[in-house]
Parts: C-alpha cells; structure tokens; sequence
C-alpha cells in the first residue's frame, strides 16, 4: 500500500486507496457513534452541520482534485476530534474533564484542543490544495494556510458568539413566556 504526501504525483483513486477507504469507514463508524450516544441532539446538529458540508464538499470536488494521503489522514483525524466534542458539547467533554483532573487545570480545555487542531491539522491540507492545484509558488502555500487559519479562526468565533447571543435571547424570551402562562393557569 502506497503512501502519498504533498510532493507525490501519483494518488490513487478511492476504490484503491485502502486508506482512504479505512478512513472513510472507521470516521463514518465513530461520526454515527457519537449521534447515537450524545446528549444533546440540537447541539449535534448545529455542530456537525459545517462537517456535512465540508464532507459533501469533498465528495464533489474527488474527481477534480484529489488530495495526498497524508491530508485526508489529518482530515479524518481533525473532523474526529469535532464530532467527539459535539457528542457532549465542547464544555462538557469527558476527555476535557481528564485533562483537568490530570493537570490540574481551571476548567476542561476540549475546545481549545480541537482549535488548535484546527489550525495544525488543516493546514497541510491547504498546502496540499495550493501547492498541487493551484500550482502557487512554495512560500506562498506556506503563508497562505497561516493566514486563511488566522480568519477562519476569527471569523467562527464571531459566528460561534452571534449564535450563542441569538440563542440565549430567544431562550429569554422562550421561557419568559412559558413563565407567563403558568402565572395565568394557576
């Protein structure tokens, strides 16, 4: 079985890259896993709902572009982190509770590792897309990932905050109202 990285030409199609197909079929075990075992169903949705358009995203684009081993590797690695941390919410993650425990820390740092995560586990495939799709020059498939992982970051915790904002008004004025209508059935 071959291994490919970025500066390999050859990369082998999905129904001989057996891989590819391990980690395929071991994500989509643990991706339904965690459906089946979180604890909050709306939180996985809304979680899980940029992993369902980042992977169909991936599945439309395979015949164009292919990308090496290695970052479909880190791909995996990186979406597994996110949907374990979307079975608990991010907050609530028994690993971050472990880690706390362990190091002594003031609360469970799960979101931090998967932000971090983010940034080192999806660069290379930025790299990988620059480099041998867009045919950029070296240094700047280098500075291009630092620089769209710095935004990105930026820009999910200004979505991440509006979010959480919405939703604890529309809980405020949800449960406001139940509230009131207690108060008149009594």
């Amino acid at each position: 079985m071959s291994f490919s990285s970025i500066s390999s030409t050859d990369r082998s199609p999905f129904k001989h890259n057996r891989l590819l197909q391990l980690c395929t079929l071991l994500f989509g075990v643990f991706w339904l896993s965690t459906l089946l075992g979180t604890s909050n169903l709306i939180n996985w949705l809304m979680e899980n709902t940029l992993v369902i358009i980042f992977l169909s995203f991936l599945v439309l684009t395979y015949k164009k572009f292919r990308f090496c081993d290695l970052t479909y590797l880190f791909i995996a690695i990186y979406l597994s982190l996110h949907v374990y941390g979307s079975k608990y919410t991010y907050s609530e993650n028994p690993f971050g509770y472990w880690l706390k425990d362990q190091f002594h820390f003031q609360r469970n740092h799960y979101d931090r590792i998967v932000h971090f995560s983010f940034g080192f586990m999806l660069a290379y495939p930025m790299r990988d897309f620059f480099k041998n799709k867009m045919k950029f020059p070296n240094w700047v498939c280098w500075v291009l990932p630092v620089e769209i992982t710095l935004s990105f970051s930026c820009l999910y915790e200004l979505i991440e905050w509006a979010v959480a904002d919405v939703f604890f008004r529309v809980s405020i004025i949800f449960w406001g109202v139940q509230v009131k209508q207690k108060v008149f059935q009594v």
